[in-house]
């Protein structure tokens, strides 16, 4: 059986990390820098930086705070936020990063995610995903861009398997209804999209404490779980996380 994995993001807004509740109120919490070093010695299995206001501010990505990030860590690195070409993603990835997340960008040009899955290859791109419920939608989703500020026409389930069918290698799924709230991850979003596609599904969006996420690797079919709050408040390491999960009878690494 697949060992899950345990993944901390690093909202990054002027430099700073950020954590907000549903995308708003956001406050600064600290050097992702330093943040960073401190979750590789603690044992996190991955790492995703967000640039949360770069496609809002319309501009690319932070490359040097991203090296810098990236000299801290030895596991696989994941950078979004306004990427939105292939020299984009070829800066981001030489800059240090193993995968870029394209979000916004791939919505407003869903050949980026071809044209970066055939150049860099499939693992290399990552779909991020942030999804509404909405009765109005097929799936009782819908995709919103911009950090969660503009809705879009797209339909969550048919928007992740179109994706993956142009090549994304991964799906970072964030619930913007459960975002920041500590009170569980949205279980049948997750479920729903980790059946329609064939490659890894991350969930995000309100993890706040161990059993949250042995349901959601379990119930939810997850491959990983995406977390920030839990760990950024102090309440909890990876290792005290990673000792649950086990104990619940989630394989991790």
């Amino acid at each position: 059986m697949l060992k899950k994995r345990i993944v901390i993001c690093l909202d990054v807004k002027d430099g700073r990390t950020t954590k907000g509740v549903k995308f708003k109120g956001n406050v600064d919490i600290g050097d992702p820098v330093e943040m960073a070093a401190e979750y590789y010695r603690q044992g996190v299995d991955e790492l995703v930086f967000y640039d949360i206001m770069a496609s809002a501010d319309g501009r690319g990505p932070i490359l040097d705070l991203i090296s810098r990030v990236a000299s801290q860590v030895f596991i696989p690195f994941c950078v979004g936020g306004g990427i939105g070409t292939l020299e984009d993603i070829r800066s981001t990835i030489l800059a240090g990063a193993e995968k870029v997340s394209l979000n916004s960008q791939a919505v407003k040009n869903p050949d980026l995610i071809r044209q970066g899955a055939r150049v860099f290859g499939n693992q290399c791109i990552v779909l991020g995903m942030d999804a509404q419920r909405d009765a109005a939608m097929p799936s009782g989703y819908r995709v919103y861009i911009n950090g969660g500020r503009t809705a879009t026409e797209l339909d969550a389930r048919e928007w992740a398997m179109g994706a993956v069918e142009l090549g994304a290698g991964e799906i970072v799924l964030n619930s913007i209804d459960a975002d920041g709230t500590r009170a569980g991850y949205e279980i049948e979003l997750t479920r729903m999209i980790s059946q329609a596609v064939s490659v890894p599904v991350v969930a995000s969006g309100g993890g706040g404490t161990p059993a949250h996420l042995s349901q959601v690797l379990q119930e939810g079919q997850a491959d990983a779980a995406l977390i920030a709050s839990m760990v950024h408040s102090g309440e909890y390491t990876v290792g005290s996380i990673k000792a649950e999960l086990a104990k619940a009878g989630v394989p991790v690494r």
